[in-house]
């Protein structure tokens, strides 16, 4: 089958910076076993460019495919473009196949499918399995009803298949690293770039967090097997800069251990790795850091949320400030760059409480800073606890973390980010993060922190602008549970985890392995 994978092109500043891109990994895992199984794949990165609307559409409608497949990381603000596309798309070509995966279709199949008739399957959860049987199927003219994983329309009615199986071998799932020109992508500074997951899943229950229940449980890759990979990049394409999409790459010690040691030992002088982690395992690890930073590990994101003990406790981040502070201590120690993350609104936040956010950031003393607003998805427990509250941003282009789609009663929208853009600047310019950005001597450390400094400068005034002169709000919105729907994190695990058997050496029959299940 003639198949056409899509990136669609996305709002986000990030997708706007030419030589800050990196390649989709999500639609090249996908890709990988359908041109195994002997289909014709062909990959449109729109974020390139980024293309416009008009210029996919072109493409697409030129390429002529059987089937078009499209999918985007941050698939709740992208879903309203994958809707226009497919929408034009399908009034050009009215017999393409237009299937559609990603975390926010895996959970709103039911409204996707009421509302984008043009879209005719979504792809729920895991896709490596799914979408060649799938394809298979549809060039058979087989029942789809028998695919397991998918959602699709029949005589009106919308069906929703067994939930697939969860892949238990991730390196059994390759990467299609030749449909892309590894030339076109790069980050951190112009540094030939690739994303990477050699895990996935995360076995902590954050309550604004819905990876957990879309990977169901963590699994992790063979580290020789992936420090392999890592090097034929290297040596096969020029990439020097990986980027890992795990959500908690260093859930299991030893096996971190074994993957850093792996890399060291297959020899990459001058590669970077940048990744994000839990402050928890970073002081665990305090013996064995010196091994991240030889392995080439630059920066770690740390997922600090908060810096209110009875916030932490009420979104369940299983944290705690103290252990935050050491983390960041630890981890420049050893000459790894920290990025701080914060989410500014998780409560209905006051100025004052915003006021002591900044200065406990900076007496964290993190070399870098993110802060991020609140985005509460129906499939995570914390939509419960959010619930009631307004909202602000009807767009869902909006719901990407950068922009406040939820109401603080005693504090207005304006003064919200004016406080948010005060902490990142004062944080990121203090004394301390200057010094480390022009005079420190870890020359990598010195360009890690100058590149975000970069960044950060064009990303702080693109959204202070767009703020002010071309973001939409309201103030009569309705409550999150009007806007959304029910909640969905009863249905937190997509995928069929199933109860594997091994033989029992006393008596040669096979005993039930325990493993997660979903609830």
């Amino acid at each position: 089958m003639r198949i056409l994978i899509v990136n669609p092109p996305h709002p986000s500043i990030g997708s706007r910076i030419p030589r800050e891109q990196l390649p989709p990994l999500g639609l090249l895992s996908i890709a990988a076993p359908l041109i195994d199984a002997g289909h014709d794949v062909t990959l449109l990165d729109a974020e390139l460019g980024p293309l416009t609307h008009d210029e996919v559409v072109r493409r697409v409608v030129a390429h002529r495919p059987q089937a078009l497949l499209m999918g985007h990381s941050g698939s709740t603000s992208a879903h309203p473009i994958v809707a226009e596309l497919t929408r034009r798309i399908r009034a050009q070509l009215p017999s393409v196949i237009v299937i559609y995966g990603g975390v926010f279709p895996t959970y709103h199949f039911r409204e996707v499918l009421e509302a984008e008739p043009q879209i005719d399957v979504v792809v729920r959860g895991e896709g490596e399995a799914t979408a060649p049987r799938l394809v298979a199927a549809l060039e058979r003219g087989s029942d789809l009803a028998e695919v397991e994983g998918i959602a699709f329309r029949r005589d009106g009615r919308i069906i929703e298949t067994a939930p697939a199986i969860m892949i238990e071998d991730l390196d059994a799932c390759r990467t299609a690293w030749e449909l892309i020109d590894h030339t076109r992508y790069s980050y951190y500074g112009g540094m030939r770039a690739v994303v990477m997951q050699f895990s996935r899943g995360c076995p902590h229950k954050c309550n604004y967090c819905g990876q957990r229940g879309f990977w169901a449980r963590w699994r992790h890759r063979d580290p020789r097997k992936f420090a392999k990979e890592i090097a034929w990049l290297h040596r096969t394409h020029g990439v020097v800069l990986f980027n890992l999409a795990d959500e908690n790459p260093t859930v299991n010690k030893a096996v971190w251990r074994e993957l850093c040691e792996a890399i060291i030992a297959e020899d990459i002088p001058g590669i970077t790795i940048i990744g994000s982690t839990r402050a928890d395992d970073i002081v665990r690890d305090a013996d064995i850091l010196y091994l991240y930073r030889k392995a080439g590990i630059e920066r770690f994101l740390l997922g600090i949320e908060n810096t209110d003990e009875a916030t932490l406790q009420q979104v369940r981040k299983g944290g705690a400030t103290k252990t935050d502070r050491e983390a960041i201590r630890l981890l420049r120690q050893h000459g790894i760059l920290s990025l701080a993350t914060w989410v500014a609104d998780f409560a209905d936040v006051t100025d004052r409480d915003l006021f002591r956010s900044l200065r406990q950031l900076i007496s964290y003393d993190p070399d870098q800073i993110t802060a991020l607003y609140v985005t509460p998805h129906r499939w995570t427990g914390y939509f419960r606890q959010a619930g009631d509250r307004r909202i602000i941003q009807l767009d869902q282009r909006r719901w990407d973390y950068k922009h406040q789609v939820l109401a603080s009663s005693r504090v207005p929208p304006w003064r919200v980010i004016l406080w948010v853009k005060l902490i990142e600047v004062l944080v990121q310019a203090r004394p301390r993060a200057v010094w480390r950005s022009f005079f420190q001597r870890d020359r990598a450390a010195r360009h890690g922190m100058r590149w975000y400094t970069r960044m950060g400068r064009r990303v702080w005034f693109h959204e202070v602008k767009n703020f002010f002169f071309r973001d939409r709000r309201v103030t009569d919105g309705p409550t999150l549970s009007a806007f959304w729907g029910a909640p969905q994190d009863h249905e937190e695990i997509p995928l069929r985890i199933v109860r594997r058997r091994e033989p029992d050496a006393r008596s040669g029959s096979t005993i039930p392995l325990p493993q997660l299940v979903p609830n």
